[in-house]
This record gives structure tokens, C-alpha cells and sequence, in this order.
């Protein structure tokens, strides 16, 4: 690879804790930083690239989702296996502030906290997803059951 990339906090917790991860990377377009347009430019499937949201619950504080993205997220569905009534999605000008990253390169892996990580169960249905690296412009390419381990993360069905 011509580029070295630096590492994000996401790949530095990956190899910490010894789990398997390929890098891909892709132009960042400001106009355009939705997780489809990320897909197209890779040549994948939307259904295995998942993007990160993250939303504040009445009940337990912050969590995080992790759906397709092409998907739109059951706030309902989420509220209930998280333990909260509702959840809301936070606004973007806190988003760094929480999760230590910005907008389109928000990553489950390696936020300031860690907060309860719920993923769409369809997650499960492919040998590799694709998420966020922590930074616009590289995204992580990690084995479903590996990342559910290194987030403590749930699956569940969270899309409408």
C-alpha cells in the first residue's frame, strides 16, 4: 500500500484485543458522507455496510446502532431491547463531544465510553461487515462475530 494509513482509535482497540481486520478506503465526499454513497464507491453491497448511530434513551443514557445503510432504524424496536421507553437520535453538533468522532466517521469501536451496542441481526448473515473506521474516508472490514465481541454488542431486529 503506497499510503500508510494512521491508525484510528478503532483499529487500536481491534488489535488490541487480537481481533482479524482489513481496511478499505474511499474518497470522502462532504456533500455526500450517507453510508449508500460509501457502498457505491466500494463496489458493495448496502445490506453487509453498516452505519453507527447514535441515540440518547430515557432510561439508560446513550446507545449506539449499528444498521445497514440503506435501512431506517425502529426507534420503537430499539427502545424496547435497550431497557428504555423512547430513544432519540442526539444531534449532530454533540455527536464528537460523546463519541470522540465526527459525523461520517463515527465508529462503534472505540468511543470515548463505551455505551450498550445493539446490532441489526441480519449482521449475522454475512462472513464480513463493513463499519466505520473512525475517520471519513476508511472504513473496517470485520468478522460479524468479532465485532459483536469487541463491543459487547447485542443483535436484535432494529429496522422498520
Amino acid at each position: 500500500m503506497a499510503d500508510k494509513i494512521n491508525k484510528t482509535n478503532a483499529m487500536r482497540i481491534l488489535d488490541k484485543n487480537k481481533i482479524a481486520y482489513d481496511i478499505k478506503t474511499y474518497e470522502v465526499d462532504e456533500n455526500d458522507l450517507s453510508g449508500e454513497h460509501i457502498a457505491v464507491q466500494l463496489g458493495l453491497n448496502p445490506a453487509c455496510v453498516f452505519k453507527t448511530l447514535v441515540l440518547h434513551g430515557d432510561k439508560t443514557g446513550y446507545v449506539v446502532a449499528c444498521i445497514p445503510v440503506a435501512a431506517t432504524l425502529d426507534l420503537k424496536e430499539l427502545a424496547k431491547v435497550s431497557g428504555n421507553k423512547n430513544v432519540q437520535m442526539i444531534h449532530v453538533k454533540d455527536i464528537m463531544g460523546i463519541t470522540g468522532y465526527i459525523r461520517g466517521g463515527c465508529s462503534p469501536v472505540g468511543m470515548k465510553k463505551k455505551f450498550p451496542t445493539f446490532y441489526h441481526n441480519t449482521i449475522t448473515a454475512y462472513d464480513k461487515i463493513y463499519l466505520s473506521g473512525g475517520k471519513r474516508g476508511i472504513q473496517i472490514v470485520v468478522a460479524p462475530a468479532d465485532i459483536l465481541r469487541a463491543t459487547v454488542g447485542t443483535s436484535a431486529p432494529l429496522i422498520q
